[in-house]
C-alpha cells in the first residue's frame, strides 16, 4: 500500500509546497485514490507516475478552497484525455453544487458520469476490491472528516495437509479456494474456502485525517491502525498566539495523541506557509519535527511534496529513498 504526497501546505502554497493532495495505491498505481484536490493538483500529478484515467475515487475532507479548488480542472482534464469509466467522489453535498456550478458556467462537459456520495451520511461506507473506506469527525470550522482505509481481500494460504487428509485433490479446486471461492466436489461436498485456507497477515490500515484541532477524536479508529497521516500546521507556541478560532492542530497536539494511542507511524503534513524548508529560513520546518519528536516515540515523518511511502505487508513503513528500509526519524535537512 503507497501514499504519494502531492501537495502538503496549509491554506497557499509556496515554492517548496502545494496546498493539499494525497495519492493512495493499494497495489500499485492502478487503480488509485485520491484524498482532497487542493489547486493545481493536476499539475503535481503530472510529475508523478499517477494518471486520471485509473482514478478510481476522490475523497474529499472538506470544503474549504485548499482541499477542493482543483476540482474542476482534474476533472475536466481527465475528459479531454478521454475518459469513459465512472468516477466516484465522496465529498460533503456542497462539493457537487461547486463542480456543477463550475461546468455548466465555463462551457464545460464531463465524457464520463460522477458518482456523488455523501461523506457526511451517518452510515457511510465505501469500498472496491482493495479498500473499504469509513470515515470519522473532526473538530473544524466546517465538517470535516478523516478517512480510514483498510486493505480488503488478502491473500490466502491453503491448508494444505488438511486438503490432503479429508482426501481433496490437488488441482482448480484448490486455486478456487485459494481465491476464496467456495467449491462443490463431485462427490457432493462443498468445501468452504474459509475451513481450508488462512490469511498470515493483518490488513493494513491507515487514516488520512482532514483539517482537525482534536485529534482524541481518532482514538477509537487509531485502534490496530498502522499508519496516522494527520495536519501539523504549526508548533504549540504559534498555535497559542494565533489563537483557537483557526482550528488546527500543532505538532505537539498530534504527537502527543499519536504516543498515547501507540501509534507505530505518525507522518505530519499540511503545514504553515511560515514554515522555510531551505538552510537558513525562519521560522524553519524542522521546529515542527523538533517538537513532534519530544512527544512521540515511534516512527515519526515530515511530509515533502512527491515523497512516497510504502505501508509493507509486514506493517513496516518506509519511504521510498531509504534504500536500507530503515527510516530515520531526524527532521527534514
Amino acid at each position: 500500500m503507497e501514499f504519494t504526497f502531492l501537495g502538503t501546505s496549509a491554506g497557499t502554497p509556496t515554492r517548496s509546497r502545494n496546498v493539499t493532495g494525497l495519492a493512495l495505491a493499494p497495489s500499485g498505481p492502478k487503480p488509485w485514490y485520491l484524498v482532497d484536490c487542493g489547486e493545481g493538483t493536476q499539475h503535481q500529478l503530472l510529475r508523478t507516475r499517477y494518471s486520471v484515467m485509473q482514478l478510481r475515487a476522490i475523497f474529499i475532507t472538506h470544503i474549504h478552497g485548499d482541499h477542493t479548488f482543483g476540482l474542476p480542472g482534474l476533472l475536466t482534464s481527465a475528459s479531454m484525455l478521454g475518459r469513459t469509466q465512472a468516477l466516484d467522489i465522496i465529498a460533503p453535498p456542497q462539493v457537487q453544487r461547486m463542480i456543477q456550478a463550475v461546468i455548466e458556467n465555463s462551457d464545460s462537459s464531463l465524457s464520463y458520469p460522477l458518482n456523488y456520495l455523501d461523506s457526511e451520511a451517518a452510515d457511510f461506507h465505501w469500498q472496491d476490491d482493495h479498500v473499504a473506506v469509513t470515515n470519522v469527525a473532526l473538530s473544524h470550522r466546517v465538517p470535516c472528516r478523516a478517512y480510514v482505509f483498510t486493505e480488503r481481500k488478502l491473500e490466502r494460504q491453503l491448508l494444505r495437509d488438511k486438503l490432503i487428509k479429508e482426501g481433496i485433490p490437488a488441482g482448480p479446486d484448490w486455486g478456487e479456494l485459494q481465491k476464496g471461492q467456495d467449491v462443490l466436489l463431485d462427490d457432493g461436498r462443498l468445501i468452504r474456502s474459509d475451513d481450508y485456507t488462512q490469511v498470515p497477515r493483518l490488513a493494513r490500515r491507515l487514516i488520512v485525517a482532514g483539517d482537525n484541532d482534536d485529534p482524541n477524536l481518532l482514538a477509537a479508529a487509531s485502534k490496530d491502525c498502522h499508519v496516522l497521516i494527520h495536519e501539523a500546521t504549526y508548533t504549540q507556541d504559534v498555535a497559542d498566539r494565533v489563537g483557537p478560532w483557526p482550528q488546527h492542530s500543532s505538532a505537539e497536539q498530534v504527537a502527543r495523541f499519536a504516543e498515547q494511542a501507540q501509534l507505530p507511524n505518525l507522518v505530519l503534513t499540511h503545514f504553515s506557509c511560515r514554515y522555510q524548508s531551505g538552510h537558513g529560513g525562519a521560522p524553519h520546518i524542522n521546529q515542527l519535527a523538533a517538537e513532534a519528536m519530544q512527544h512521540f516515540n515511534g516512527q515519526l515523518f515530515l511530509a515533502r511534496d512527491f515523497e512516497t511511502y510504502c505501508l509493507n505487508k509486514d506493517l513496516t513503513l518506509t519511504r521510498q529513498d531509504d534504500a536500507a528500509g530503515q527510516q530515520p526519524r531526524p527532521p527534514e535537512s
